[in-house]
């Protein structure tokens, strides 16, 4: 494990891998050093990817949101747990149905990818994060998975860092199902090497040529080491240096955030 001494590795690293709430920005606020990795990367011909265990929104409204913050870069660097969890649900179930809690961007994708939504007696139930959660939509997904629908989540993640602290996640939304029900969620994006592999088929590199930068050490920080990638803690975002004990693995590099990664070259 190395913290800012030598970055000399991490900088040959032919494609970046990297999360997006925490460590390119927090809320609608973009994080110190964000554009200087960026420009970074572009300059020195690095494939990059923004893998974001969020479902709220698409890979184009992702691209727009750093716009917004005066970041400009291309549709094609993005991927979320809605892309992987319809893309996955088409591979096993084609034309299957589903009812879900979530945002326009999980509905999108699932429709993109022939899934139709139903209320009635769906194949699965879809659980991502959403603003309109409510007793309603929990009950009726209880209800559902107990008549036999399978439930699936877009993400294990428990919280989100937002620009006044965190907010409930995936993990935790879901929770009450599970509970109620007694089945288990499948869980779609990070650490899920599903999401994994097709990141790194995106970016036409090795795991062994790519690193894995996040700011949890348990969606982000595993799902490389799992993976075979170099693995990169910002501590920009959910966790601290004093919650590393916590884990009984440890990342590559912990930095400060990830305008650390170009420094002054």
């Amino acid at each position: 494990m190395s913290d800012k001494c030598d970055l000399s590795a991490l900088r040959a690293k032919k494609g970046f891998i990297c999360d997006m709430d925490g460590v390119i920005y927090r809320g609608n606020q973009l994080l110190p050093g964000v554009r200087e990795f960026v420009d970074w990367m572009n300059r020195e011909g690095k494939k990059y990817l923004f893998l974001t265990n969020s479902s709220e929104r698409s890979p184009k409204e992702l691209q727009q949101k750093l716009g917004r913050m005066g970041l400009r870069v291309g549709e094609e660097h993005f991927y979320t747990s809605a892309l992987a969890t319809a893309r996955f649900l088409s591979l096993q179930a084609p034309g299957c149905t589903a009812y879900v809690i979530g945002a326009p961007g999980l509905l999108n994708a699932l429709y993109d990818c022939g899934i139709t939504m139903n209320d009635v007696d769906p194949d699965y139930v879809i659980v991502g994060e959403t603003a309109t959660y409510n007793f309603e939509m929990i009950s009726k997904a209880v209800r559902l998975v107990l008549r036999g629908a399978r439930l699936i989540a877009t993400n294990s993640d428990l919280t989100g860092p937002v620009e006044n602290g965190v907010a409930p996640a995936c993990r935790a939304l879901v929770a009450p199902v599970e509970l109620a029900t007694g089945k288990h969620a499948y869980f779609m994006g990070k650490p899920n090497p599903l999401m994994m592999r097709t990141g790194l088929k995106l970016l036409d590199v090795h795991s062994e040529e790519a690193a894995m930068v996040g700011d949890r050490m348990d969606t982000d920080v595993i799902a490389g080491l799992e993976s075979g990638l170099d693995t990169v803690l910002v501590l920009s975002g959910c966790t601290s240096r004093g919650e590393l004990d916590d884990y009984p693995y440890r990342p590559n590099y912990i930095l400060n955030g990830v305008g650390d990664i170009p420094g002054e070259i």
